[in-house]
């Protein structure tokens, strides 16, 4: 699988398509530019006038990693898990939390792994009127709306695929037009206010539930959408001021209405009053300024106040989140793993003076430092990236000392001593015999530390120094929320991700380190 999703990876890459989850890579290297380079220096792999090297590396190592996942399951093939690993094994599934939290995290990366097929602006397919079939969704360059029958400005630009969904099976409309699941991108997709119909019966103004008087703002609108009037109702009837607009603004119309009754009527324009209010309008309608409410117009959890879809934001957060996760899990494990099993195996000086320097870094502000050093940062150099690595270079610490003490007791057991004594290296000590010794540390500490990065890059966004408005972020998202505590659907829908995702991370992770810690597994079990 993993030999076939580099293949497929490359062959996207190669001919502009855009596979969920495996052309990551090419995209990230698209965001940032150190991680691409000229076209002249491989030009059988460059696209887009550039050759996207990170992607390339990251197929390169899964390829690598299928190949040699290949080679040593047909050499271990014959050998039996050994006791320790089915005790902690079995010790982890009989923790129905843990193995729930596990599961439930698993259909998460799922669904964030399917990417634009589940969330985006962009049609999953399209046929022409006709008869041509297009897939957007998959494409990595934009297609224009004169290719769908848009005309003037829409159709030099990008096609509005959601405007093409409403043309579908209209004269000149599309034959056939397949959205996402949430038809809105994570970021930067702003959409129009959502509108509700208000019923009228027996001289009465209805809420849209069509059974009470309506008390608040309605509004009749142009054919193009725009308002024509506003009027204040209060139990059903027209009560306070009532005011409208032409087109181009230049005919303005107010009314004060007390309890149904005109009091006071001004005009400016150009025909008499009778005419602008018998202008083409439609019926009143109820409209949700951002931030509007849940299930208003398509958008299943609302808006926020710049008119983006919380569940598109809510995605697009777990996707950061699990990319950021996949970056920094393995730079700090490396660091940590290596400096950690180095102090606890040869100990002494180069013990001693880590120690010290791992003491002066710690004292640091973790969040300041990045806070501040992101600030200084060129505009060019911040995002996503840039975070990683500086919470990276700060973040090993702790990996560090743990895995130090385990080098520590494990050097000490008689099989250490007889490898030592057959002329094995230290190398050949460390990776071959400590190192697997080491995995229950591992195992446990990974899920903490992927909950660190979450609420990290949480904070950081929340407090304006983390990622940049082209990603989606739970952090601004409970910013925005809390700015606006009016609008409780905002703030709740962000925090209630950051809850769910920390709680399913710390049940895993209480959960594999009970069934890791050497104490519990005895052969009493």
């Amino acid at each position: 699988m993993l030999i076939l999703a580099a293949v497929l990876g490359s062959l996207a890459e190669l001919h502009g398509w855009l596979i969920p989850t495996l052309s990551w890579p090419f995209t990230v290297a698209r965001q940032v530019s150190l991680l691409s380079c000229r076209a002249e220096l491989c030009p059988s792999l460059a696209a887009d006038g550039r050759v996207q090297w990170f992607g390339w590396a990251a197929m390169l190592l899964l390829a690598l990693a299928g190949i040699g996942l290949f080679f040593w399951h047909g050499r271990r093939e014959k050998r039996s898990t050994p006791p320790q690993t089915q005790r902690a094994l079995t010790r982890f599934y009989n923790h129905k939390t843990g193995v729930f939290s596990l599961a439930l995290l698993g259909i998460l990366l799922a669904l964030a792994g399917a990417d634009q097929a589940l969330v985006g602006k962009r049609a999953l397919a399209v046929v022409t009127e006709r008869g041509e079939w297009h897939f957007p969704a998959f494409r990595r360059h934009m297609l224009p709306g004169s290719l769908f029958g848009m005309t003037g400005n829409a159709g030099l630009a990008e096609a509005d695929y959601r405007q093409l969904h409403e043309n579908l099976g209209k004269p000149g409309g599309p034959q056939f037009v397949l959205m996402p699941l949430i038809p809105y991108e994570p970021a930067g997709d702003t959409s129009a206010f959502p509108i509700q119909e208000l019923p009228a019966r027996d001289g009465l103004l209805l809420s849209a539930d069509g059974k009470t008087p309506y008390d608040g703002l309605a509004c009749r609108l142009y054919p193009n959408g725009d308002v024509h009037l506003r009027i204040r109702y209060r139990a059903g009837v027209p009560d306070g001021m009532a005011q409208g607009w032409s087109h181009d603004r230049r005919e303005v119309y107010s009314a004060t209405w007390d309890h149904g009754r005109l009091v006071h009527e001004s005009y400016r324009g150009e025909d008499d009053i009778p005419h602008f209010l018998q202008q083409s309008s439609t019926e009143h309608y109820l409209i949700h300024y951002h931030p509007a409410p849940p299930l208003t117009g398509n958008h299943l959890l609302g808006t926020d106040s710049r008119g983006q879809d919380i569940a598109a934001i809510l995605f697009g957060g777990l996707q950061v989140n699990i990319k950021a996760a996949l970056f920094y899990l393995p730079l700090v494990y490396g660091i940590g793993l290596c400096i950690g099993m180095l102090m606890g195996y040869w100990g002494g000086l180069f013990d001693t003076v880590t120690q010290r320097i791992i003491e002066i870094l710690s004292q640091l502000p973790f969040l300041f430092v990045i806070m501040a050093i992101t600030d200084m940062a060129p505009q060019s150099l911040r995002g996503l990236p840039t975070t990683l690595l500086l919470m990276a270079l700060l973040g090993w610490m702790p990996v560090t000392y743990l895995i130090r003490t385990g080098t520590m007791r494990e050097k000490t057991h008689d099989y250490v001593a007889a490898a030592r004594a057959m002329g094995a290296s230290t190398a050949h000590i460390i990776l071959r015999h400590i190192l697997p010794n080491l995995t229950g540390i591992v195992i446990t500490l990974l899920p903490f530390s992927f909950a660190f990065v979450v609420l990290s890059l949480t904070s950081l966004d929340y407090l304006g120094f983390g990622l940049p408005d082209t990603c989606a972020s739970w952090g601004r998202l409970l910013n925005d929320g809390l700015a606006r505590l009016s609008s409780p659907w905002v703030a709740s829908s962000a925090a209630g991700a950051l809850i769910v995702m920390l709680l399913l991370i710390t049940f895993i992770g209480e959960s594999a380190r009970e069934a890791t810690t050497p104490q519990r597994l005895t052969h009493y079990e």
